[in-house]
């Protein structure tokens, strides 16, 4: 028995001091909130104010020492994410993940961003304050590396830490423009239908523009091999470990449109979420410079910021700035192709992928006059016809540093526009608002010609030169918008009107956002920042609710059960809310998902039609398609002596729907609540470990919005009928010039990107719920509600 009791006791210790030791290690890996550190090559001391969730406000004698000290702490909550993000473009993933993300480092180090950062670099002027600044910032963080705590995944993935430095920055803006463009998910899949079905079929999908009626208003062969370029690409931004971008939201009224008199600000950047989310919130006060900013992971300059001046942010401006071309071989010498002017030989480089626990991968790039050979990069893509792959960042100059470093040192509007001209990829609408009373947005990227009956939505002739880029245009025709009589101005990844009669071509979103913005916009005249925030997370889209009803009025209701007559009555009285307590919007996007299987699955194959519902031609198809009785895709190919009508497919769509939502949801139509259906969580790279899930993912929660509302919080169709919410605003930020020490912003999860930090996921429900929380400007304000933590020059 005594034996008995020395066992037990000496388990129980065992316990404690395994707990005791357990806690102690989670203690040691949470951030350093307050005290004091040593840092080097500060010339003053520093103090850095962590608000109640987690912003720190860093105040500086010189801006040289606010950057240090931001690389500091910006590492110590998001030094995985740097990690992460400096990897991709050069293809280094493998190194931590092994073999399953090796053909995303194929792809990466193989289309030349590493290169062409390499070349931006060597012709940076080295004494500009730009670049002093950002060395600043990565001192700030190589001190943390070597200092401060190893990240939990550094510890579980077992990554060496290696010092950063300018080329990662440069390394990941290029894989933020990449993540931009839209024709690598696209023109392959739309030459393939061109090519195995005709012309005609291609029309009713509106890639000449056709659909685009709500624009921004400017004030001035073998069909199989190419969408393997389509399916690759998408599945690679899919699963990768960092999440692309996607569209966005922004509109700035002016003076006559607020209650103030002042201008307001609103952005909501649309990305896929992740955790840690996209954005770092970060305030830096110095006696020349102050700015309150959204900064990306391992950059120095934020993309989203605001001040007592001016306020700016983005949206996707969903230009083309990538085109595919197929080249021709010479008959029997693979290393030449055919140009304009005669043979060429292939460019040839060689990179070296490094795999955890597994030999080297050596990879041979080709590049013809185009660009990289896309059949070298893609394991799926087996055809012997080479295609390149043409893209604006990486042939011409890259000044993304002095664009960022301008847009957030600007002293007025011009000084403002003057950095915006700089960026040449990618495309964005750069939004702007300041306290003088100027609106204004500008597109960004260096846009360019084909010759006229080139339809660059296609694979190209790569051989002639009749399909090469006829004429880049100045940056004056530009789409852009500076203080427009209609007193406001706001993008929603919609297509801009005509410059100079040219409709410049890109993958515009459908009209829903835009023509419900420009409604509400236009409704009134008086709005103030309580007014603002509630339309950034409005949940109404007005073209579904249209749409629901034309898809009653089409269909042949001969045998409605009582669970039929009530959902149709539901969608009768719909009005478009995609709130979480709402039954339409669970009927009417399983109707959609439906209607658009039966309408293009047959065509297209199961692989090609998952694929086109997500790019911007299968959203904007829905509402079009619907209305047009006589297109080519309503019959089915497969059913032999039959030709479906609309009206068939419509209805057939429809009892299907009934029936799935029955045996998913039970037979009640009252409890298809939209919240069921549509849910978010925000997922950690290692959260996909089922053990490490509930450790690093945050939620699931159920989700209101949906796709292409306001409030976008997007998904994907599936038989299953769960809409896993992919993405969506990935901060939505108010900033009132009236009152711009209390201006709003929310993030998704949180601040931090440590688990074990109490910011890790502190703003989760609030985000969810449609709440803000103050980007506080006031000193006074921001001492009472903050810890401090000390730098001193060491």
């Amino acid at each position: 028995m005594r034996r008995m009791k020395k066992i037990l006791l000496a388990v129980l210790l065992l316990i404690v001091v395994v707990a005791i030791s357990l806690f102690a290690y989670i203690f040691h890996l949470k951030p350093k909130y307050e005290g004091e550190v040593q840092l080097k090559n500060l010339q003053k001391e520093t103090t850095v104010y962590f608000d109640d969730f987690g912003v720190p406000h860093i105040y500086a004698d010189s801006e040289k020492d606010a950057m240090t000290a931001l690389g500091y702490v910006h590492a110590q909550e998001r030094l995985w994410q740097m990690e992460l993000m400096r990897r991709i473009a050069p293809g280094r993933l493998s190194e931590i993940f092994g073999s399953i993300a090796l053909k995303n480092d194929m792809f990466f180090s193989g289309i030349g961003i590493e290169e062409a950062s390499a070349k931006a670099i060597a012709k940076l002027d080295k004494n500009s304050p730009g670049y002093q600044l950002t060395l600043a910032y990565l001192n700030g963080i190589n001190q943390y590396l070597e200092e401060g705590v190893t990240p939990i995944e550094f510890t579980l993935v077992g990554v060496k830490k290696e010092k950063f430095n300018i080329k990662d920055v440069y390394n990941i803006f290029g894989y933020m423009a990449f993540s931009f463009a839209m024709a690598q998910k696209t023109d392959p899949l739309l030459t393939e239908i061109r090519n195995k079905y005709g012309d005609e079929y291609l029309k009713d999908l509106g890639i000449g523009g056709e659909f685009n009626t709500a624009q921004i208003k400017s004030s001035k062969v073998n069909v199989e091999e190419y969408t393997e370029i389509s399916k690759s690409v998408a599945h690679l931004l899919d699963k990768s470990p960092v999440p692309p971008f996607v569209g966005s939201n922004s509109w700035v009224l002016g003076p006559n449109k607020t209650k103030s008199g002042k201008v307001i600000f609103a952005n909501d950047p649309h990305i896929s979420f992740s955790q840690p989310g996209t954005w770092y919130e970060a305030h830096l006060v110095t006696p020349n410079h102050e700015l309150y900013g959204c900064y990306l992971a391992g950059t120095p300059f934020p993309l989203l910021a605001h001040n007592r001046e001016y306020a700016y942010g983005l949206t996707m401006f969903m230009n083309d700035d990538i085109d595919f071309y197929q080249e021709k071989n010479k008959a029997g010498d693979a290393t030449q192709y055919q140009t304009p002017t005669g043979f060429a030989k292939y460019e040839s480089r060689k990179k070296i992928i490094k795999v955890k626990d597994s030999s080297d991968v050596v990879l041979t790039v080709k590049s013809s006059r185009h660009g990289p050979i896309m059949n070298d990069l893609l394991e799926r893509l087996k055809s012997k016809k080479p295609i390149a792959m043409s893209w604006i960042f990486t042939q011409q100059p890259i000044l993304i540093l002095d664009a960022v470093y301008g847009l957030s040192h600007a002293k007025s509007k011009d000084d403002f526009k003057k950095a915006v001209q700089l960026v040449a990829s990618p495309g964005l609408n750069v939004m702007y608002g300041d306290a003088k009373g100027n609106v204004a947005w500008w597109a960004t990227g260096t846009l360019y010609k084909h010759n006229k009956g080139v339809n660059s939505f296609l694979i190209l002739d790569g051989s002639s030169g009749k399909d090469d880029i006829a004429e880049y245009l100045a940056f004056s025709k530009n789409p852009s918008a500076e203080n427009p009589k209609w007193g406001y101005v706001y993008s929603a990844n919609n297509q801009p009107e005509a410059v100079d009669g040219y409709l410049y071509p890109g993958y515009y979103l459908p009209e829903d956002r835009a023509g419900r913005i420009m409604k509400l916009l236009n409704a009134k005249s008086d709005w103030n920042k309580e007014d603002v925030s509630k339309m950034i997370y409005d949940n109404t889209s007005s073209v579904a609710s249209a749409s629901a009803q034309n898809l009653i009025s089409i269909s042949k209701f001969t045998l409605l059960n009582n669970t039929g007559k009530d959902a149709v009555a539901v969608l009768k009285s719909w009005k478009g809310t995609h709130n979480i307590g709402d039954v339409g919007p669970t009927i009417y996007n399983k109707w959609i998902y439906l209607y658009m299987k039966n309408t293009f699955e047959d065509e297209m194959g199961s692989d090609n039609f998952n694929l086109f519902l997500g790019t911007s031609t299968g959203k904007q198809v829905i509402a079009r398609q619907i209305v047009n009785e006589n297109s080519v895709w309503w019959d089915n190919v497969k059913t032999k002596n039959i030709k479906e009508t609309r009206d068939d497919i419509v209805s057939k769509s429809f009892y299907e729907a009934i029936a799935a939502l029955k045996k998913q949801l039970g037979d009640s139509v009252s409890d298809w609540k939209w919240g069921k259906v549509h849910t978010v969580e925000h997922e950690h790279p290692l959260g996909k470990v089922a053990a490490l899930r509930k450790l690093f993912n945050v939620g699931p929660f159920d989700s209101p919005g949906s796709n292409e509302v306001i409030n976008n919080l997007f998904f994907g169709y599936n038989d299953e009928g769960k809409y896993y919410t992919k993405g969506g605003p990935s901060t939505r930020r108010v900033v009132d010039f009236s009152d711009i020490e209390n201006s709003w912003s929310i993030l998704p999860t949180g601040q931090s990107g440590n688990p074990f930090s109490k910011h890790y996921d502190d703003q989760a429900e609030m985000y969810n719920a449609g709440k803000f929380r103050k980007m506080k400007l006031n000193k006074d304000e921001i001492i009472k509600t903050s810890t401090k933590l000390i730098f001193k020059p060491g």
